[in-house]
């Protein structure tokens, strides 16, 4: 009898959710009573028997997941290298979601879901269904899903091996990682949604984060990087009002923070065209996508 019922019970395990073949999928889980969402694309490449690199891509304020998948091209790198993409979705009205990143002072705060539990559930189920490689889950965002890229940073750099935020700095005031982790900053400097030297008279009172000077200084201390960086000029392969510089700190453990530095450039994803003129200019002169990568397949879990 008793062998019977383990037997029964090993059974049901096994079996458990259905596992992912190569594809696209959307995927619902419930957390503190809310129902969240979020979109995978498992790279045609990918077999189950070979735990796979997952990217979360975070899409910015008054976007969503479907709208950051066509505004990054993230899903045709992962068919090329062979990493799961994951787009979470925010919380918010209708298709226009932000993630709680920090730096709102409004009260409605205390009222806003725990995006860094939500992303720690997330890994979870998508764990049941897809063979993770888990010393290589890695985060990457623009604008306000930068910012939320720096909070996992912080707060989740025991299963974050590396972010690369594009467009946005730290907006959680604190960054109190429990190990160093390898950081990728790309930003324009003709950003006027999130200034590239922290809030001015054009940024909401209510919104608050670091420059991207102060946000770098944070993480090349918290990594233990030396403060002095190489800087390199990258080639000026377009006429299109923009240059590129590469300032990369060092640390002996190999948690390096990169800052990329696109002069002239807006709110943009670099190498793809902006949505919206007003957002200013996009660079050709590098592609963020691949540096994003190139930069991702570097790092892994300690």
């Amino acid at each position: 009898m008793w062998i019977f019922l383990l037997g029964v019970q090993l059974t049901a395990w096994s079996a458990g959710p259905e596992k992912l073949a190569p594809g696209d999928y959307a995927r619902i889980l419930e957390i503190d009573g809310q129902k969240r969402s979020y979109l995978v694309h498992v790279p045609p490449s990918y077999h189950a028997t070979s735990p796979a690199p997952v990217v979360l891509i975070f899409h910015g304020a008054g976007m969503n997941a479907k709208l950051m998948l066509e505004f990054s091209g993230l899903n045709a790198k992962a068919d090329e290298a062979n990493f799961v993409a994951v787009y979470p979705n925010g919380t918010g009205a209708g298709p226009f979601l932000t993630f709680n990143s920090g730096g709102i002072a409004w009260d409605v705060v205390k009222k806003q879901p725990d995006d860094v539990a939500f992303v720690a559930r997330l890994l979870d189920d998508l764990a049941m269904v897809v063979n993770v490689d888990s010393r290589r889950v890695y985060a990457t965002g623009m604008s306000n899903g930068g910012m939320m890229c720096y909070r996992l940073g912080a707060e989740l750099s025991d299963r974050i091996a590396a972010i690369a935020p594009v467009a946005g700095t730290m907006a959680a005031t604190e960054a109190e990682p429990t190990r160093p982790v390898p950081v990728l900053h790309l930003h324009g400097t003709e950003d006027r949604l999130v200034p590239f030297g922290g809030p001015d008279r054009r940024v909401p009172k209510f919104l608050s984060f670091k420059s991207v000077e102060d946000t770098v200084a944070t993480w090349v201390q918290r990594n233990g990087c030396q403060d002095e960086p190489l800087v390199e000029e990258l080639p000026d392969l377009a006429d299109d009002g923009t240059t590129v510089t590469r300032e990369t700190y060092r640390g002996d453990n190999g948690a390096e923070v990169v800052l990329v530095v696109v002069h002239g450039g807006g709110h943009t994803w670099p190498g793809r065209q902006p949505p919206l003129g007003i957002l200013g200019r996009s660079t050709r002169d590098i592609y963020a996508t691949d540096l994003i990568w190139d930069f991702f397949s570097r790092h892994r879990l300690r």
